[in-house]
């Protein structure tokens, strides 16, 4: 399957299940690799970055089973060894492995890691928390090496809450001898998530949630079963799919207490969202309301879903003015949607201003990164006639079925 088609201009009607989420899902599988135990890993996505990561942690001696409601992880024959080099390149969350490794065995060796190519996302961050931590790095030919002849507590401040270093830093502190504390940590749902595991696991991680943790390193971790959360990234994915093509929808298992900033964004676009102990349900009555967007780190408007506002302010009422903090190539959608009719000025490196038109028109479109693409998918939805969106792998990367799930939801989308 290397493309979506979709048949646009349908209002969505129903309802969809959200699936677990991908964010959480690997470095929770990461974490299993400091247990040496079997974990049972619930809830997990079937979705291209979760094979991968079961694909690495076999390549490294883990027997890890898919059953039918989660991944059952069994550690205990864990070698030292290089991860396929390929799988690595293919997936930036890979890079979570580096701390888990270097807790379990001291060393590690990995390609630079790659991912979908929204900016320059260096390491730097990964690499100075690490090595005040006793890791030495080397330039190898086959890649990144590190090695830590003690790996110890330390005090770290992190000039940017990276998500991926914060979780290096937590998964290699909880290994490590003594206490670590970080300042300035990520405080994404996904932080917390992590930090829940390895505690049902045994370890004491304080803080979790805000931005300052304290990980008390070198206690003896067991296996656990445990439920990864739903994706509030997908979830929301579906939110902004109703608002653009407009009807009624219900997201059975969205983490609406993850979600405040996306729904309150939802809400002046014009939604009208009613939050349940079941999930979210959401109306979009007409196009959507202008606003001004500014992405920003948890509690923030999370930059993995300012593409599907871009989308979908596309058909807004009047001028939205959008501006990315986070990663420098999230507008790489505007040419595709220019395609479909789109009017979109680009103001800034960082800013654009979304000046709605009433109906955009089908078109074949490419994706060339995995939110991107969902929006374009989006956009496929809200445009009169037919589109085509190429490049579909990137969206496999995080939807398990977008398809499927907005098919539930009345549109008439198909993989081709």
């Amino acid at each position: 399957m290397d493309s979506i088609r979709i048949q646009g201009g349908i209002a969505l009607q129903g309802k969809v299940r959200i699936q677990g989420s991908k964010n959480a899902s690997l470095p929770v599988l990461a974490a299993t690799l400091l247990v040496g135990e079997c974990s049972f890993i619930r809830n997990c996505p079937r979705i291209a970055d979760v094979h991968s990561m079961v694909s690495l942690l076999k390549s490294l001696g883990c027997s890890v089973r898919w059953q039918e409601s989660g991944i059952l992880v069994d550690a205990t024959r864990v070698r030292k060894g290089e991860m396929p080099r390929e799988a690595v390149k293919g997936m930036r969350s890979s890079l979570c492995l580096l701390g888990a490794l270097i807790g379990r065995y001291g060393e590690a060796v990995m390609e630079y890691p790659g991912g979908c190519v929204i900016g320059k996302r260096p390491i730097d961050l990964h690499l100075s928390a690490l090595g005040q931590m006793g890791v030495e790095f080397t330039e190898r030919e086959e890649g990144l090496g590190a090695r830590a002849e003690s790996l110890h507590g330390a005090c770290i401040n992190l000039p940017f809450p990276s998500v991926g270093a914060t979780e290096n830093i937590i998964l290699a502190g909880v290994a490590a001898e003594g206490d670590t504390v970080l300042e300035g940590a990520a405080r994404e749902p996904e932080i917390c998530t992590l930090c829940r595991f390895l505690c049902c696991c045994g370890a004491c991680i304080e803080g979790a949630g805000s931005s300052r943790l304290v990980i008390r390193g070198g206690r003896r971790l067991r296996g656990c079963e445990f439920m990864v959360p739903a994706d509030r990234i997908v979830a929301g994915t579906y939110l902004m799919g109703c608002i653009g093509a407009g009807g009624n929808v219900f997201l059975e298992k969205a983490p609406a207490e993850e979600m405040g900033a996306v729904l309150l964004a939802a809400e002046k676009m014009g939604g009208r969202v009613c939050i349940s102990g079941e999930g979210i349900y959401v109306q979009a009555p007409g196009r959507p309301l202008p606003v001004r967007l500014v992405t920003a780190t948890h509690p923030g408007f999370p930059t993995d879903l300012q593409s599907m506002v871009l989308a979908v302010e596309t058909r807004g009422c009047g001028d939205t003015s959008i501006e990315e903090t986070i990663f420098e190539n999230r507008f790489r959608i505007v040419e595709e949607l220019e395609k479909m009719g789109a009017r979109i000025e680009r103001t800034s490196a960082g800013c654009v201003t979304v000046r709605g038109t009433e109906t955009l028109q089908g078109a074949r479109v490419h994706a060339r990164e995995l939110r991107g693409g969902a929006a374009l998918v989006i956009a496929g939805l809200m445009a009169e006639g037919e589109s085509i969106v190429d490049g579909y792998p990137f969206i496999y990367r995080g939807y398990e079925n977008i398809c499927r799930d907005f098919r539930e939801l009345g549109a008439r989308v198909t993989s081709v």
